[in-house]
Parts: C-alpha cells; sequence; structure tokens
C-alpha cells in the first residue's frame, strides 16, 4: 500500500512559563497512514497527540524529526505539502457563521482559486451526501451542531485533497447524528477513495469505522495495530467460565497468586471465575487450580470485550502483547 503520511522520529519541547521547566510533549515518534484507510489517532489527554495533530497539519514545526504528506515535507515545502491534507480542528471549525451554508462552501472554494460557477454542481452534490441542501441558505450559527459538524467536512473535502484530519468528528452529537457522520466518512473512503486520520475519545466511533489505531502516550507511539486485531487477541485471552461448586481456600489463594486479574463470583451452589490471560495457553494453569479440588467446570466463554476497554488495558500497559 502507498504511504500518504510519513511521521519520522518526531520531538517537540515546550518551556512553560514563567519557569524553567521543560515539557517533552514528543519523544521521537514514528508511524505511516497508507492511502485510502481511516486511521485511529488516539492518546489520553497530555499524552502527545494535540501536538502531533498540529505538526501534521503544519500548525507547529518540530525541534527535531520530519512529515512527510503524499512524500512532501511540511517542513521544507510548508505550502506544497499542505496542498494534500485539509483538516477540520475541535474547536475550530473551518465556518463563517454568518454566512449561510453555500456561501461557506462558495467562499472557502473560492480561496482555492475556483469559480462559483464552476463547481455549483460539486457543492450540489456535497450539500446532498450530508444532508443539509434544503439548509443550504441558512445561516450557520442558526444550524445544530450536528449540521455544523457536517458543514465543516462537507468544506473540507470540497478541497479534494487525498487526506481530511478530523479532531473530534462526533464530539456533543447525538447518537442519530454520530451514526450519519460515520455512514458519510465511511462512503467517503469508498466512493472518494480519500484517506482519513480521526482523533476521538469516543470508541465505539474508532471500533466502528477505523482500520487501524496510532496510539500513543507519555510522548511515545506504543501501539500501531489494526483494530480487528487488537479485538481478536483480546477477546482470545478474555475468559467467563461457569463451575459447578464454589472454590476451596487454597484455589482461591492460588489463583490470585497466577492470575492477580481475575475476579471471582458466588451464587449458592454456583461460581464464576472472569480471567484475562497474557497468554491463551496459561488457561491449562487455570485448568490445574480447577482440577485441586476436582470442581466441575459447567461453561467456558469467551468474553465480549469493547474497544474502550482494549484501549485502557493498553495505556495501562498492565501487559506486554505480542503483535504481528
Amino acid at each position: 500500500m502507498k504511504k500518504i503520511i510519513e511521521v519520522r522520529n518526531l520531538t517537540k519541547v515546550y518551556k512553560k512559563r514563567k519557569t524553567k521547566e521543560v515539557i517533552e510533549a514528543l519523544k521521537g515518534i514514528d508511524f505511516d497512514v497508507f492511502k485510502g484507510e481511516i486511521l485511529g489517532l488516539l492518546g489520553p489527554n497530555g499524552a502527545g497527540k494535540t501536538t502531533t495533530i498540529k505538526l501534521i497539519c503544519g500548525l507547529l514545526q518540530p525541534d527535531n524529526g520530519i512529515v512527510k504528506i503524499n512524500g512532501i515535507s511540511n517542513k521544507q515545502y510548508r505550502l506544497e505539502s499542505l496542498q494534500h491534507i485539509s483538516a477540520v480542528l475541535e474547536g475550530n471549525r473551518n465556518l463563517y457563521w454568518r454566512f449561510s451554508v453555500r456561501e461557506n462552501m462558495e467562499y472557502f472554494a473560492g480561496n482555492r482559486g475556483e469559480s462559483p460557477k464552476k463547481i455549483f454542481k460539486e457543492i450540489d452534490n456535497l450539500l446532498t451526501m450530508f444532508s443539509l441542501k434544503d439548509k443550504e441558505n441558512e445561516l450557520v450559527n442558526r444550524l445544530s451542531r450536528g449540521m455544523q459538524q457536517k458543514l465543516a467536512i462537507a468544506v473540507a473535502m470540497l478541497a479534494d485533497t487525498e487526506v481530511l484530519l478530523l479532531d473530534e468528528p462526533t464530539l456533543g452529537l447525538d447518537v442519530e447524528t454520530s451514526l450519519e457522520v460515520r455512514g458519510i466518512l465511511k462512503k467517503i473512503i469508498s466512493e472518494y477513495g480519500r484517506t482519513i486520520i480521526i482523533s476521538s475519545h469516543d470508541m465505539d466511533v474508532i471500533q466502528d469505522i477505523c482500520d487501524r489505531t496510532v496510539i500513543i502516550n507519555q510522548g511515545k507511539v506504543i501501539m500501531d495495530e489494526r483494530i480487528d486485531h487488537l479485538m481478536d487477541l483480546f477477546e482470545v485471552r478474555s475468559y467467563k467460565i461457569s463451575i459447578g461448586q464454589p472454590l476451596t481456600l487454597k484455589q482461591i489463594k492460588s489463583l490470585k497468586e497466577q492470575f492477580p486479574l481475575y475476579k471471582y463470583d458466588e451464587d449458592g451452589n454456583y461460581a464464576y471465575i472472569t480471567i484475562e490471560l497474557e497468554k491463551s495457553e496459561h488457561i491449562y494453569q487455570l485448568f490445574a487450580i480447577l482440577q485441586l479440588n476436582q470442581t466441575q467446570i459447567d461453561s467456558i466463554d469467551r468474553k465480549a470485550i469493547r474497544f474502550d476497554e482494549v484501549f485502557m488495558e493498553i495505556i495501562k500497559g498492565e501487559h506486554e502483547y505480542e503483535m504481528a
């Protein structure tokens, strides 16, 4: 697959105002974004994710390292490289609030040298795609938050760049509008062949539409993996076991020593063990504990896991994972 964005050894240091304290926001991060994918760029608050976004968009310059967009360095050839990416940043939408929906699209297209007459049909197509056609003459400040967000993405689409970078595209949206935006983003990939980078705290969105995730924590990339592989990896090692009798104190002690992340519940004559294994073969150690008292196993089920749980496990760094 073709690399559309290359991030290499990015470092960024900030100095706190009125102090000599230095903060290392980024400590040499590396990752690629491939043409035609939806990449989720994730990280907890203060991890360096926002700094990374600003460096990709050319809003900041790194202390070291380089960002290439379509093979062009955005440090050496900033304007040329930024012709290949459009961004919708949370809290700073690319809209004029006292312009109408259509006027916004015509204005920003005009900034790129396009005449309203030439792009009239393209604007119509995007307004229809984003379900904004019946609002084309409405002032932006009278639109709902969801409509404003859809318009911001439509304006970015009008720039016809290979890459869209969307910061929190579903923040504050109701469930229906969030689902609509997800569908639109999938359509952008399938019908327009664009590449999308999404930064979001909405893990349902990331799980639903992203192909791959890059997770940043404490200024470093701690995970770069396909979403489906991560989900499979964690589900294989998460089990719920139903047993036909409570465990003995000796068994509980052994369970606690060997599997510190276990959860044990009793319900009358039955008991349940919920456990996460670092390696799938560790389940045989669990069987050995159950065999101590000839404990009957009624059922073994893989625990259904959500991506937000996967994300938190990775951030906490409680386990090391072998990635393919």
